[in-house]
């Protein structure tokens, strides 16, 4: 036979093998993709949700400092901010640990993983004796730009062993 003569073809490769469809081990890790980014979504609602009384009571704080700037009495602050902690400490605390507070161990158990203890020895401390200042004493006396940003500190600093 006539090497000329066979009816031969040259090589055909086959199709380069696609990506689509998927194999199913790829859908399997696709899915727990999906699955961990919402798993992880969730967990960051939860703790923005579980925050809300803190960013509540950090907006209410720039708010009495910025009426003290604009005038108000450094007694009537203060009461507010006594008022302001108590509320933001009971959403974060159970009402028998924290309600009966008062005076020192008020102070004593607002320093709880503070450093410094900025309540029990640090401005802080005019939190629980500045209702009772003479109204003619002098509001330069007091540092109150200290006892708001203990207060603050307070309010940012999440409480030992809770959620907050």
């Amino acid at each position: 036979m006539d090497p000329e003569q066979i009816p031969l073809r040259d090589l055909h490769l086959p199709e380069a093998i696609g990506w689509w469809p998927l194999a199913p081990g790829w859908w399997m890790l696709i899915a727990l993709a999906v699955f961990g980014l919402l798993y992880l979504l969730y967990r960051a609602y939860l703790h923005w949700r579980s925050n809300r009384p803190r960013r509540i009571a950090l907006r209410e704080l720039k708010k009495l400092s910025s009426d003290y700037r604009r005038g108000m009495d450094a007694k009537s602050l203060s009461k507010q901010l006594s008022q302001l902690l108590r509320r933001a400490m009971l959403a974060y605390a159970s009402r028998d640990e924290v309600a009966g507070l008062t005076g020192q161990s008020w102070l004593e158990w607002l320093d709880q993983g503070l450093e410094g203890q900025p309540f029990t020895t640090g401005a802080g401390r005019l939190i629980g004796s500045l209702p009772y200042v003479r109204s003619e004493s002098n509001d330069a006396e007091i540092n109150i730009a200290a006892v708001i940003d203990a207060v603050r500190l307070r309010l940012q600093t999440p409480l030992e062993g809770g959620n907050a």
